[in-house]
């Protein structure tokens, strides 16, 4: 405790003598402008939904090399658990299938096995995140009933060219490629964004509980190689100051090396890597009709397929291209097969009108098409779904100090008939404090997955056959919520306490063999060659979560800052118990009670061409509960970033170097493999970076057109 107090003490007189030092400046505080809540802009401090955001100049001190470091590690109500096909993420209590993640507005589109593909987002092409919690589908339909992550790409529209590139390396061989190439002529606007992304990968762990008995010589590691890369473009015409159309599309390859020498027994003896490929493409155009109302129409198509890629002699189960189930499929080394291509496309009207001073009216239409391609995974290889929606928002603003938002949203699902989802938030106004309310219902349509999807897992002696269910029910959630904040020109506070309930939540949950089709049955049944376990997606839970999160920053002066965030949570779920044959009361996997982070953040100019930068930061997590293989272990991390950039007024060009210490502490989770770790971190990684920008619309005057406002959503 003495240590404790003795550290505060001097970190409280360093501080006090840094912003002596260098406190020729005044404290500024810019307004950011978010739209994620409302899907229309608002001053942060205004917004009628409370959001959280994660700023460009938070992005560039924290250092993050991906999507999953940032969010976890500076917003403490998210957590990541990265694995082969993607990371499992969970955002107060509920798992990826109920987090809608958008990028500039648009959902990522990458139904990994559940698991969320995040490397399709490049880390050094955000300008900021915005955070939503709780249901939002009203605004935005099936998926978003844990909450809402917005990722705002940078935007470029300087006349002329604008050219970046970083590089960063990091222990383990982790290789982060970012190129940018801007092209700015009167009215057209081109912006090439590459990426790459590599990592060895690692292992913290040679033990490993398999068949009974711990080995001590896994080769199985904690986290795979894996290589990918990116090509994205986006050109944007602009008629006008008012009118523009635009069209972008992307390309995306991602490949798993695993660990394949099947003399080590290993719970998975791995015949075949893992490659991803996913492409998009879109267009649509935005109409300032005047100064305040405004239209604008989109349709996008994404593809999200995966392979086996055999690295030896393999004997596959699932379904021929003729629709009969088979075990005796044979895959040679060299050969690909598909196992899972799902596309999209989603055609979107949507139009924001001020009635009068007092009402902003939002309304929209939007058709969705989901399409599965299975060969070995479905009966007859193939499903689809389709969903039509109408839904209407209002902003009433009575008085100065109250703001009362509602919306509702009619939807006709191809499967599953009409469904109306509503909501209603109040913010009221006093001064710098804002106190918030409200109430929303969430609502998920089963994914095509979830209705037809059927696949073996092969584990020890047993056989589970895992089967869709065309009888499931869609699931719907009540979100509850009560706020308050105060934001100062230094100090920001806010807490929020919410419950959100669900109900038939859908699940794997065991049924009697004979519910297996009869092709299956004689293949696996018929041979006696060991226990067959048959499971159905069913809608057999309930869920409810509740807990209150709390964010403080503090600018000390100009130079130096402070802040951090603690998340409170529990969770309650009924799953069904096979062996009881009824429902019994589980917390749900992956919840953990508290979860905390924290940074000081210091930046000065020392001469008249270079900046300073560093940041110290920590992220920690209380036990993490699991229904199986044990529970994940507290652990609390520390991280310190270093920035140094060289640039000079009126030059084009501009460099920043990069470097840091990950995990200062060294702490490694060494649970053995399968059970279940409070971080897969690898211990303490050090990296470097180096980045190089030339802008020549430094030099140049921007036309009217160049230098208007671009009107969309996400400015």
């Amino acid at each position: 405790m003495k240590l404790k107090f003795k550290l505060a003490t001097l970190a409280y007189i360093a501080g006090g003598f840094l912003c002596a030092t260098f406190a020729q400046e005044k404290v500024e505080t810019l307004e950011e402008i978010v739209v994620t809540g409302t899907g229309t802009e608002h001053l942060l401090k205004n917004a009628p939904v409370q959001t959280e955001i994660i700023s460009r100049k938070t992005l560039d001190s924290y250092g993050g090399k991906s999507i999953e470091e940032i969010l976890g590690g500076l917003t403490a109500s998210f957590s990541f658990e990265e694995g082969d096909m993607g990371s499992q993420a969970q955002l107060n209590g509920l798992g990826n299938s109920y987090i809608l993640i958008l990028v500039d507005g648009k959902r990522l589109h990458g139904d990994v096995g559940g698991e969320n593909d995040l490397s399709q987002i490049d880390p050094l092409n955000i300008d900021h995140i915005e955070i939503v919690k709780g249901a939002q589908s009203a605004l935005y339909g099936s998926d978003a009933m844990a909450g809402v992550i917005n990722i705002i790409t940078k935007k470029h529209h300087d006349e002329g060219i604008y050219l970046e590139n970083t590089t960063r390396y990091g222990c383990y061989n982790d290789i982060r490629q970012h190129n940018g190439v801007g092209l700015t002529y009167g009215k057209l606007n081109s912006f090439t964004n590459f990426q790459l992304q590599h990592n060895d990968g690692w292992r913290n762990t040679t033990q490993e509980y398999t068949e009974g008995k711990v080995v001590n010589d896994s080769r199985k590691k904690t986290s795979n190689e894996r290589t990918n890369w990116q090509l994205a473009e986006r050109l944007t015409y602009s008629f006008n100051k008012n009118f523009e159309v635009y069209a972008d599309g992307s390309y995306h390859k991602k490949n798993i090396y695993r660990p394949q020498d099947g003399h080590y027994a290993s719970c998975d003896v791995y015949t075949y890597d893992l490659m991803y490929k996913n492409m998009s493409a879109s267009v649509g155009s935005k109409w300032k009709l005047n100064k305040n109302d405004l239209l604008s129409a989109d349709v996008d198509w994404n593809k999200h397929a995966y392979f086996y890629n055999y690295t030896a002699t393999t004997l596959t189960d699932g379904y021929d291209p003729l629709g009969r189930f088979t075990n005796y499929f044979p895959y040679f080394r060299g050969q690909k097969s598909l196992q899972s291509d799902q596309q999209r496309i989603i055609a979107n009207v949507k139009g924001v009108f001020n009635l009068s001073k007092e009402n902003k009216l939002s309304t929209g239409i939007e058709y969705r098409y989901d399409y599965l391609k299975a060969p070995m995974r479905t009966e007859g290889g193939t499903a689809g779904d389709w969903t039509g929606s109408f839904y209407l928002q209002d902003e009433f603003n009575p008085f100065a100090w109250l703001n009362l938002t509602g919306g509702l949203r009619l939807n006709e699902n191809g499967n599953f008939g009409f469904r109306a989802t509503p909501k209603i938030n109040a913010m009221f106004s006093v001064k710098d404090f804002r106190f918030r309310m409200g109430w929303s219902q969430g609502f998920k349509t089963p994914t095509t997955k979830e209705l037809y999807y059927r696949y073996l897992h092969v584990m020890g002696s047993s056989t589970y056959f895992n089967m869709g269910n065309t009888d499931l029910k869609p699931q719907t959630s009540n979100y509850y919520s009560v706020g308050a904040e105060y934001r100062g020109d230094k100090f920001t506070v806010s807490t929020t306490v919410y419950l959100n309930k669900l109900d038939n939540m859908i699940t794997l949950v065991n049924v009697p063999v004979d519910e297996i089709p009869v092709d299956a049955t004689s293949a696996y049944i018929g041979d006696g060659s060991g226990e067959v376990i048959a499971r159905k997606y069913k809608n057999m839970e309930d869920a409810q979560t509740q807990g209150a999160d709390l964010n403080i920053t503090y600018k000390i002066c100009k130079n130096l800052s402070v802040g951090g965030n603690y998340s409170y949570l529990d969770t309650k779920a009924h799953e069904y118990n096979a062996s009881k044959k009824k429902l019994i009361e589980v917390t749900i996997d992956g919840m953990a009670h508290h979860k905390w982070n924290g940074y000081v953040n210091w930046n000065q100019a020392l001469t008249s061409v270079y900046k300073l930068g560093v940041n110290l930061s920590t992220r920690g997590s209380s036990k993490r509960y699991y229904q199986n293989n044990g529970d994940g272990a507290p652990f609390q991390l520390w991280r310190l970033n270093t920035t140094h950039d060289f640039s000079k007024k009126g030059k084009l060009m501009s460099y920043r170097a990069e470097a840091g210490v990950d995990n200062l502490f060294n702490y490694i989770d060494k649970t053995m493999h399968p059970y279940h770790l409070g971080t897969n971190n690898p211990g303490r990684t050090f990296y470097i970076g180096f980045s190089i920008k030339f802008n020549q619309g430094k030099n140049i005057k921007p036309t009217k057109i160049s230098n208007s406002k671009t009107f969309s959503d996400e400015d």
